[in-house]
């Protein structure tokens, strides 16, 4: 039985798979030849990450597939509901990579209130000659230890954001609507741990108080981040997406970046992805890495790990019906 990972796979999900007797194919097929690729080489399981979208048309042009499979936490480039009405099994790996995106959203964090993506612009360019002036330029970074951190969506990341926020020494809040109250339960290395209950509450109020902003939403059809919510904010905000493009109004964000309202933003997503917009690329003050919340090691290990489980059980499921 074959299985396409076309946006690839960990070697352990490899390993995993071939050794339950699957054949495993990692060649990136194009967007467009996909459904050709499938019904040639009569592909049983197809593995997306981001990149690939698995849509009606492929669903409708491959009657091979048993399982299409998402290495990740959001689903919406894949025709789920359609795919499960065609009798086709969808799976993903939602807790995966919690840590890796939440350890990103610090990374963007840091980089912002030290002005880190900035001075890694300039120092090659004039570290030599203009030292003491881009000292000058740099040397008012703020600490996130005692601000507020404000959460918008208490799922995993968000949950695994918090943790990460409490054990820094930041107040959190969170705003959910479909999750009025969470636990937070922080473990240490030595086995030692702290719990604390949180509530959530109204976006506005969280805009109102929170020195920064991070969002963990799935993909909107409408900005959840537009120019009435910029206003709201704090003078100063910081405001991270690792979630999805389309999250915040990237117009209106540049604007109150321009204007000082918004200290800077970190992005990991884009709206016009994989193509963003040159003001969001060039912008000083915006941190930017290129869709790699997920991207780390040990999230892939785990992704792969737990992609090749569900897989196997699957089939040795109906091999006994």
């Amino acid at each position: 039985m074959k299985i396409l990972a076309n946006d690839g796979i960990s070697k352990s999900g490899i390993i995993a798979l071939e050794k339950a007797g699957f054949e495993v194919i990692t060649t990136k097929v194009a967007q467009e030849q996909v459904a050709n690729f499938v019904n040639k080489n009569n592909i049983s399981v197809i593995l997306v990450r981001s990149a690939t979208k698995v849509r009606k048309d492929i669903i409708d042009a491959c009657p091979s597939l048993k399982i299409i499979g998402r290495g990740g936490v959001g689903m919406d480039n894949i025709d789920v509901e359609y795919a499960k009405s065609k009798g086709i099994h969808v799976i993903n790996t939602p807790a995966s990579s919690s840590e890796s995106v939440a350890e990103l959203v610090f990374a963007h964090l840091f980089t912002g209130v030290r002005f880190l993506h900035d001075s890694n612009r300039n120092m090659p360019l004039e570290g030599d000659t203009n030292f003491d002036d881009l000292k000058k330029a740099y040397a008012n970074g703020v600490e996130l230890r005692g601000k507020t951190l404000g959460i918008i969506g208490m799922g995993r990341i968000g949950k695994a954001t918090a943790k990460m926020a409490i054990g820094l020494g930041m107040k959190v809040i969170y705003s959910d609507t479909h999750i009025p109250k969470k636990d937070i339960k922080v473990s240490f290395f030595d086995g030692q741990s702290i719990s604390i209950s949180l509530a959530s509450q109204t976006l506005e109020s969280l805009f109102q108080e929170s020195d920064f902003i991070t969002l963990h939403v799935p993909a909107q059809d409408t900005y959840v981040i537009g120019e009435k919510e910029l206003e709201m904010m704090k003078d100063g905000v910081g405001i991270v997406n690792c979630a999805r493009g389309g999250a915040i109004d990237e117009v209106a964000l540049v604007k109150e970046l321009d204007s000082g309202k918004v200290s800077f933003a970190g992005l990991d997503v884009y709206e016009n992805e994989p193509n963003p917009e040159i003001t969001i690329l060039m912008n000083p003050k915006i941190s930017l890495t290129p869709h790699i919340g997920a991207a780390t090691e040990e999230a892939q290990d785990r992704i792969g790990t737990e992609l090749a489980q569900q897989i196997i059980s699957f089939f040795n499921k109906s091999l006994v019906n």
